[in-house]
């Protein structure tokens, strides 16, 4: 399936924020790419360019589809609550998204990576569907075989986050995703908004 596969920072630059996480780079050229990058004098954006990027934004940052995306907004349209918080929350609930977000990968592709390779399992069943959709109970473990990869280990070493919604132990490999996180426990800048009124038009 196709996905971007380019430079991260050029990518980080155009929204103007690190959306991949911590980048050196970025931190250096932090204005968008392109011959007049760094010349502030812009013209103002239209409110369709600001919607679009916010969405753009959004798909980059959880490495989904434009199908997939759109998919997932019907599917929050037709759900109970905000559409674009519920919209938010499906992305969270992905399971290369939880698997990042455990530190069991530093990165959402490093994880999809990680699921697509069968190193992930689901109440104790291995799944190989990045975007599968978990539930609130759901038990999130590397597989047996799996547990000596380095890089896991590596990704746990160096991860600090913790959410509310989730928890791990580190000495099983193991975790559960204990509820749908609340907007407010989303720490992603995103304004969904923007995104709801892009695909209502």
């Amino acid at each position: 399936m196709a996905r971007y596969t380019g430079p991260k920072t050029k990518i980080a630059r155009k929204f103007g924020e690190a959306i991949y996480g911590d980048d050196k780079a970025f931190e250096k050229r932090n204005y968008p790419p392109g011959q007049h990058g760094a010349n502030k004098r812009r013209g103002k954006k239209s409110e369709y360019a600001i919607q679009l990027m916010e969405k753009q934004k959004a798909k980059y940052t959880y490495g989904i589809l434009e199908k997939q995306f759109r998919n997932m907004f019907k599917r929050a349209t037709a759900a109970q609550g905000i559409t674009g918080e519920v919209l938010l929350q499906l992305c969270e609930s992905r399971l290369d998204n939880v698997v990042y977000r455990m530190g069991i990968s530093p990165s959402r592709s490093g994880a999809r990576q990680l699921v697509s390779h069968r190193h992930i399992t689901v109440n104790g069943e291995v799944v190989n569907i990045p975007s599968y959709q978990l539930k609130a109970g759901d038990v999130v473990g590397v597989r047996e075989k799996s547990k000596s990869l380095e890089a896991i280990d590596r990704s746990l070493s160096n991860s600090s986050n913790v959410y509310e919604w989730i928890t791990f132990n580190n000495e099983t490999k193991e975790g559960t995703y204990v509820s749908v996180p609340q907007r407010i426990q989303i720490p992603e800048n995103i304004n969904e908004q923007f995104i709801v009124e892009l695909y209502s038009k």
